[in-house]
């Protein structure tokens, strides 16, 4: 029985050595200290640069996550790809492999119909026996999925089978709206980094996805939201939405960027490397900002811990 997917579900990156190779024992230590902080769950997803990973690197990834993971919460792994065909032999592996869960985005290369993303979804759904998340990251790469074909899915499959990761501008309004459209009862989740967490949780999400730099605070947050503490929740959320509005100025490189940045600056990482090509550098001057908003953030977790 698959395990449920709810509340901070951290999404790792993936750590290169210096001949570009998956540094195994980095991303041990990295699952290790996800658990450590307090996520409930762990996956893959853009920020894991899966796209930019061979398909033997994507299929080691997902073994050696659910090895890692030993079972401390769910585990679910992006299986996004430019085909249906391609995607759905990434989601079986996943299943095989032991997945409570697989996340998808549409093809990036292709401007599909609403009836060929239902049918692309579809083939994922009936493929597989673990729930699939229906990821639409339109606000940064790739293309919207419209609410109607949501809705399909789930009257089709139910909340159990199919989830929902809405990240199509304008966020809020879009997550109310997938909210409303299905009365209610899809199982939604957030992927902001926590810039739109305080204004997410309070439209009724399961749960948020973010990258593991700034799970501590993430966590701290998502805590603070849960107990009603409006004091601890601003305190926290504002320098974590200062960090990611800097991210957020070059999409998904600039987050992959700042993310890396900050994994080696916490000392998990050996390194910033990052999968080539990308279109953008971290420049020093960001990066000046990027610490001092990262001390405010520590600063405001300090009473908590």
């Amino acid at each position: 029985m698959p395990k449920k997917l709810h509340g901070v579900l951290a999404i790792a990156h993936t750590p290169f050595n210096d001949k570009d190779e998956i540094d195994d024992l980095v991303f041990k230590r990295e699952v290790e200290w996800a658990f450590g902080v307090g996520a409930t769950g762990i996956g893959t997803g853009m920020v894991s640069e899966t796209m930019r990973l061979t398909d033997h690197e994507r299929m080691y990834l997902t073994n050696m996550l659910v090895g890692f993971a030993e079972s401390r919460g769910p585990v679910f792994v992006a299986v996004g790809a430019e085909s249906t065909k391609q995607s759905l032999a990434h989601a079986k592996i996943a299943e095989r492999e032991g997945c409570d869960a697989v996340m998808a985005v549409p093809p990036l290369t292709s401007k599909l119909s609403g009836l060929q993303l239902l049918d692309h979804f579809r083939a994922l759904a009936d493929g597989v026996g673990i729930p699939v998340i229906v990821q639409d990251a339109s606000g940064y790469v790739g293309q919207s999925i419209p609410i109607s074909m949501c809705v399909k899915l789930l009257e089709q499959y139910g909340p159990e089978k199919i989830l929902f990761k809405p990240e199509a501008a304008p966020n809020g309004p879009t997550l109310s709206a997938l909210r409303d459209a299905t009365s209610g009862k899809a199982t939604i989740f957030e992927g902001s980094g926590g810039i739109f967490l305080v204004d997410s949780y309070r439209r009724g999400i399961a749960g948020t996805m973010p990258g593991m730099d700034l799970l501590d605070g993430i966590v701290a947050l998502w805590k603070a939201l849960q107990r009603g503490d409006d004091a601890t929740a601003y305190r926290v959320s504002f320098p974590l939405g200062a960090i990611v509005a800097l991210q957020l100025q070059a999409g998904l490189d600039g987050f992959l960027a700042i993310e890396k940045y900050l994994m080696h600056k916490r000392g998990l990482f050996p390194s910033a490397r990052r999968r080539g090509p990308y279109a953008w550098e971290l420049d020093a001057e960001t990066a000046a900002e990027v610490d001092r908003l990262f001390a405010h953030l520590q600063d405001a977790l300090g009473p908590i811990a």
